[in-house]
């Protein structure tokens, strides 16, 4: 493909099924398929009480917190966030997002194609 401009909300808004996942969406904003040699861009949306996985793989991950509250679990190292934080889990960290608050928790998040 190349060039892509759309609002996100013309990008379908997935539920994430994967053991350990609980009352989260994603959509994939930027992928390969539309010409993006590096990154994926997503848009997570976690309902209040839902939380990713928890887990660790061999990639890092870039993530900005758009809205909401929650945490954000790395290695056993526990911080709040909320709108306007950045977050950079490296490569083989144990990592999970959840949402603490009581509205959906919204964030970017970037990975590489490789991942």
């Amino acid at each position: 493909m190349g060039f892509k401009c759309v609002h996100f909300s013309e990008v379908r808004l997935e539920e994430m099924v994967e053991s350990g996942a609980e009352g989260i969406q994603v959509r994939w904003l930027i992928r390969k398929e539309d010409g993006a040699p590096c990154f994926a861009m997503r848009r997570f949306e976690l309902a209040p009480h839902g939380h990713s996985p928890l887990h660790s793989h061999d990639w890092e991950h870039e993530v900005y917190i758009l809205e909401g509250e929650g945490e954000v679990v790395c290695d056993k190292e526990k911080r709040k966030i909320s709108e306007g934080y950045v977050v950079f889990i490296p490569p083989k960290a144990t990592h999970q997002f959840r949402n603490v608050g009581k509205k959906k928790l919204k964030f970017l998040c970037l990975v590489p194609h490789h991942g």
